[in-house]
C-alpha cells in the first residue's frame, strides 16, 4: 500500500495556461507632453491591457518628443493589440505635445478603427487667484 500512495502523490498536476481575453473594443489614452508621449490601452472596465511610449521603442533624449517617435510607438502598440483581437477604439488625447495627432495617425494606419476621438486636456475655469497687491509706494 505504501508504494501505491507514493506513486499517486508523484503525479504531476498540469498548470492551466493564462488565456488572453479578446477585447474587440477598447479605450486608448494618449498623454502627450513636451518631452514624451505615453499611450495606454484599457478595456471598458478600466483594466490596463497594454501600453507603449517612444522610450520603450528605443528613442532617447529629445527624440522622444518628436511626432515620428509617437507614430512609431502607436504602430508598435497596434501590433501588440492585434494579438488581443482589438478592431476599434475610443481615443482620448490629453496634453499639448508634438505627438498628439501623430499617435492617432499611427493607430489608424496600423489598422485600428478610431471610432471616437476626444480631447480631455484639463483647462482651468477662472484660473489661480492673483497675488496680493503691494502696499505703499
Amino acid at each position: 500500500m505504501a508504494k501505491s500512495k507514493s506513486k499517486e502523490s508523484k503525479t504531476k498536476t498540469k498548470k492551466k495556461k493564462k488565456v488572453k481575453n479578446l477585447h474587440p473594443k477598447v479605450d486608448i489614452y494618449i498623454k502627450s507632453s513636451y518631452n514624451n508621449t505615453i499611450i495606454s490601452v484599457t478595456d471598458f472596465d478600466g483594466n490596463l491591457i497594454a501600453s507603449s511610449s517612444p522610450g520603450q521603442i528605443g528613442f532617447k533624449g529629445s527624440r522622444k518628443s518628436t511626432a515620428y517617435a509617437a507614430t512609431k510607438a502607436a504602430m508598435d502598440l497596434a501590433e501588440e493589440l492585434k494579438r488581443y483581437g482589438v478592431k476599434e477604439a475610443n481615443v482620448k488625447v490629453k496634453g499639448t505635445g508634438m505627438g498628439r495627432q501623430a499617435a492617432v495617425k499611427g493607430l489608424a494606419s496600423a489598422g485600428i478603427k478610431v471610432k471616437t476621438l476626444m480631447d480631455v486636456t484639463p483647462i482651468p475655469h477662472g484660473g489661480c487667484r492673483p497675488r496680493k497687491k503691494p502696499r505703499g509706494s
